[in-house]
């Protein structure tokens, strides 16, 4: 392993103990909601979203402990999105990462509850923080704002108008890029400079970081919905093209994507390099994301 996997994995881990450790002070009856609450969120995943918030805090000189409930509740809300996002009503996938979707294994009353609830414990974990002080509720907020109206249900609302529609063009398809994906990266690498307090400079550079990563996260997640395996994205592949929706690639075309692609992968690192902190984490992770095949 190169010392990029070793650190993700360090990460990973982290927080999958971490996790695992709040999940074992909750429960929830009736056993339905328990088990359908804990399956979407234990059934695997990249954890790239608490891997950034992490990274974020030790760039900062801070510590995982700093940020691990908030990164719970980060992908608390991730998770929610997803179990939406798979319904009939929605996307309309019968698997998740390489395991049935949650409407599939507990129905689609259950998992719109299961989501329900992940959304509302998320936002306990973040008023809890808040209490640690004003630094604390401001990240708190920030998360809640990027996940809500003016962030990843806006994205999602406008990526279902346009299903189907074959005026939609590229400001429309980078609307849902920014508010679905790229608010939620903003948020995970700019959760840590609000609790630490950071300099308005650093966050705003972190801020616009978190967005070009997203374009980059969304733009590769397209082409690898027309080029990817099944075995290795755990979902099914040609969604897009089956549910007539608008992506980077019914947009720009494959090549024009790969353009795209390389433009926010050297956007991301140029802005890296304004920081004054060491990022080679960071731009490996940019590097990843880019290469990606899953």
């Amino acid at each position: 392993m190169t010392d990029f996997q070793d650190k993700f994995k360090e990460f990973s881990d982290a927080f999958e103990r971490s996790l695992a450790e709040y999940l074992a002070s909750v429960s929830f009856k009736p056993q339905v909601l328990d088990e359908s609450f804990r399956y979407s969120l234990l059934v695997g995943g990249k954890r790239v979203r608490p891997v950034l918030m992490f990274a974020g805090a030790q760039m900062l000189g801070g510590k995982i402990s700093d940020v691990v409930s908030l990164a719970i509740a980060l992908e608390m809300i991730h998770t929610y999105s997803l179990i939406h996002d798979d319904l009939p009503a929605m996307d309309n996938d019968d698997f998740r990462r390489g395991q049935p979707s949650s409407h599939k294994k507990f129905g689609e009353g259950q998992a719109i509850l299961a989501g329900d609830a992940l959304l509302n414990r998320a936002f306990e974990i973040c008023l809890g923080e808040g209490k640690k002080g004003r630094t604390y509720l401001n990240a708190a907020m920030l998360i809640a704002k990027n996940a809500g109206a003016e962030g990843m249900i806006a994205g999602q609302a406008a990526d279902l108008y346009f299903q189907g529609n074959t005026e939609a063009n590229e400001k429309d398809y980078e609307f849902i890029a920014r508010n679905k994906t790229a608010k939620m990266f903003m948020s995970a690498v700019a959760v840590p400079a609000y609790v630490y307090g950071a300099d308005e400079n650093i966050v705003s550079l972190l801020l616009e970081y978190g967005k070009n990563l997203g374009y980059l996260f969304q733009i590769t997640d397209d082409m690898l919905d027309v080029s990817g395996e099944f075995e290795k994205l755990g979902k099914t592949i040609g969604k897009d093209e089956q549910e007539h929706k608008i992506s980077a690639v019914n947009i720009y075309g494959m090549e024009k994507c790969k353009e795209k692609a390389d433009y926010y992968c050297d956007l991301c690192l140029k802005l890296l390099g304004q920081l004054p902190y060491e990022c080679s984490f960071l731009e490996e992770f940019t590097r990843f994301v880019r290469a990606r095949e899953k």
